[in-house]
């Protein structure tokens, strides 16, 4: 297995512009090869500083005044052992946060919304019923978004070369945290790094890997990579992350256009691929719901074949939906012309002490004991349960190879 032609030349690309190029801060620019190319995201010179608005932000607390830091050198003197091998974390090309994250989100309200298509991915995050999207166009160029949401101060990352999103409430004992990113990768993931301690975190686990943060883990927050139009219809309030993230990028435009190939070699990555599928071959990933190393994964091409997947992890029942309508945002030139690859979502299947079981139709999700039809965001819409949610569970929509590296013991459902 090899990777095509042409997602090298991207990759090199990436490597390159982020290292060499950009908007004249310090660190340079973002991650991805300069095109030219015209869209309706907008071309590489378009500005859309004034767009959206600014909400409450929780403020971060400032940067240790005496600390080692693990950000060049993970095996300073001083500094505790590192959970990983520290010559697998590696260079992905980019200088630290030469790759910009999000740190001063703007948002737009759903209504006033105009460069997303209907089944173009965000990343939908809910938390004591404030509901954000981060369209996935953005989240492609930044990989990380600071923001505070229903009081809560929150990460939100997304990988690119392991295709997979990962939210966590970044507050450790009294402080909160904000994050950069590295440009260094393990396992092909993302890797960030703390700026008050410039500890190495993993974005898979949420786990401080290097640093006198090591061991250090975050608590997720169940993220969803869902429709724009799905996101929208049942959160019609939702706010939406800003094209003016401070940065100018070709928003719309994917800047790995045949990454999302089963045939590719995941980029960077040296580790044993589990063959029981192929390395790019998509996922659902589903960590334990008590906090215990026990995972599943789902194959992708199961679960949209069924609709409906049931499993057990770590003796707890759950359950996998699948619902047509996401297009993938690493195929395709344009994402909005990416295929189909749809929205999943997994929760417990015990509501109020009864053990639901569910069938895929066209109106929905039905549970057998009530009739009762859900949506993919575990939402009843209608029957006895109509206004109930489904307790939802953290998982990650990736490629097989990320998740057999983090998680090589997992059972595989085909």
């Amino acid at each position: 297995m090899s990777t095509g032609p042409k997602f090298l030349a991207v990759a090199i690309g990436v490597v390159l512009l982020a290292t060499a190029c950009g908007t004249g801060s310090d660190t340079g620019s973002g991650a991805a090869a300069d095109t030219g190319a015209e869209s309706d995201g907008g071309s590489p010179n378009t500005s859309y500083e004034g767009e959206g608005f600014e909400v409450k932000q929780i403020e971060s607390t400032p940067k240790r005044e005496d600390f080692t830091s693990a950000l060049h050198n993970p095996v300073a003197d001083g500094l505790p052992e590192p959970l990983v091998d520290p010559t697998k974390i590696i260079s992905g090309g980019p200088p630290p946060d030469g790759i910009p994250p999000v740190d001063d989100p703007r948002f737009l309200e759903a209504d006033d919304v105009d460069f997303l298509e209907d089944n173009e991915p965000v990343l939908g995050l809910e938390i004591d019923g404030e509901a954000r999207a981060y369209p996935v166009q953005i989240l492609i160029w930044h990989e990380v978004v600071n923001d505070t949401v229903g009081e809560v101060p929150v990460t939100v990352t997304y990988c690119p070369l392991c295709n997979s999103a990962v939210a966590v409430d970044r507050r450790v004992d009294d402080e909160v945290l904000d994050f950069g990113t590295s440009g260094l990768l393990f396992n092909s993931s993302l890797v960030m790094y703390d700026r008050q301690s410039e500890s190495l975190w993993t974005h898979f686990t949420g786990e401080a890997v290097a640093g006198e943060m090591t061991g250090t883990t975050l608590e997720t927050v169940p993220l969803s990579t869902v429709s724009w139009k799905e996101w929208r219809e049942a959160h019609p309030d939702t706010l939406v992350l800003s094209r003016d993230t401070g940065e100018t990028r070709p928003y719309g435009q994917n800047p790995y256009p045949g990454y999302d190939d089963v045939e590719n070699a995941p980029f960077l990555f040296d580790g044993e691929v589990d063959g029981r599928l192929s390395a790019q071959e998509r996922v659902l990933g589903i960590s334990s719901p008590t906090g215990s190393d026990d995972a599943a994964a789902i194959a992708l091409s199961r679960l949209q074949e069924d609709g409906v997947v049931a499993v057990e992890v770590d003796d707890v029942p759950v359950v996998a939906f699948h619902t047509d309508g996401t297009a993938s945002a690493l195929e395709t030139f344009e994402i909005s012309a990416g295929r189909d690859v749809g929205t999943t979502g997994v929760f417990e299947s015990t509501f109020e002490g009864q053990e639901l079981t569910f069938t895929s139709t066209e109106e929905g999700f039905v549970d057998d004991q009530t009739s009762s039809v859900w949506n993919v965001l575990g939402e009843a819409q209608s029957g006895p349960l109509a206004g109930s949610q489904l307790v939802p569970l953290d998982h990650i929509d990736t490629f097989w190879f990320a998740w057999g590296a983090f998680n090589p013991e997992t059972e595989l459902v085909t």
